[in-house]
């Protein structure tokens, strides 16, 4: 049974933003939805796609937004990362996509559509080989630019990453892989923070309720999955599960130390002084403190 929200002027209204996906409406499921009681706290939801969430970021729009990693490491001084909602690929990742086949090789004489220059998945390609031109595309975009041919690749997020084939592209490399092989690491990509300035305590009780939401979601998998096929862009149901099984699992509850570790390791891979792997990065000096390791802590 639903949980009627108040409307006492004695409510605190704790702003929340997330991209337009299934895999985040799935998370916010309970919360969205009015299922759980929050306890004199009211959630108001914004979507956004993720390029747009970061920059809104940098200027401290949102009490608790999604965010990118990278975007993560310009905004520390103003968002605490919370320790759940983190979208981390094991073994898989964001995918570089082309018409015809092309070997990872060439990625550096490439001109490649991207979803965001504060993205995760442009981080861990500049890593992976930092000589490719780029050019900033709408991520539901990019797929249309490979296939007209004006770009050489695309840099693939969100569903894009499971239907590429579908369409005629091939892949270049997935950057999951890659960095696995690499790292022995999962390959994190977003994460949710929360302003600091709302004080320890609410920061805290926000934070719980935020598990609370991811928990009820996994517990009630099917509603919450027929909740988010509104935000699958035309995917089948099989597809979206899928796609949700991918990005929300036991690293989204709790980073673990591993999790911990991957977002370390990117990190300081792309700030490392001195490295011509960090041109797009402008201030070394950003790399934040890790959230606790505490479940409903922020």
């Amino acid at each position: 049974m639903a949980v009627k929200p108040e409307t006492s002027p004695s409510i605190r209204t704790i702003t929340v933003a997330h991209s337009p996906d299934s895999d985040d409406a799935f998370m916010f499921y309970g919360l969205a939805t009015n299922k759980l009681e929050t306890e004199g706290l009211r959630f108001e939801h914004t979507l956004k796609d993720i390029q747009s969430l970061n920059e809104d970021a940098k200027n401290g729009v949102y009490d608790v937004t999604a965010i990118s990693f990278h975007a993560y490491a310009y905004v520390a001084d103003k968002y605490a990362l919370l320790p759940h909602g983190a979208s981390i690929g094991d073994k898989y990742g964001p995918i570089v996509v082309a018409k015809e086949p092309r070997p990872a090789s060439e990625i550096g004489s490439m001109r490649i559509a991207v979803p965001g220059e504060l993205t995760s998945a442009y981080l861990a390609l500049r890593i992976f080989n930092p000589d490719f031109e780029h050019v900033v595309i709408p991520f539901d975009k990019i797929i249309d630019e490979v296939r007209s041919g004006r770009v050489d690749a695309g840099l693939l997020i969100h569903e894009g990453q499971l239907f590429y084939k579908q369409v005629g592209l091939d892949k270049v490399v997935d950057l999951g892989e890659w960095w696995h092989e690499k790292t022995g690491l999962p390959l994190p990509m977003g994460g949710n923070v929360i302003k600091r300035d709302l004080g320890k305590d609410l920061m805290e009780e926000v934070s719980r309720h935020l598990h609370r939401s991811i928990s009820y979601s996994m517990e009630n998998r099917e509603d919450a999955l027929a909740y988010a096929m509104q935000f699958a862009r035309d995917m089948q149901p099989e597809l979206a599960d899928r796609f949700v099984a991918m990005w929300v699992n036991d690293l989204t509850l709790d980073y673990g130390e591993r999790g911990r570790e991957a977002v370390r390791r990117l990190l300081d891979e792309a700030f490392r002084p001195g490295s011509s792997r960090t041109r797009s990065i402008s201030n070394s000096s950003a790399k934040p403190a890790l959230c606790s390791s505490k479940r409903n802590a922020a």
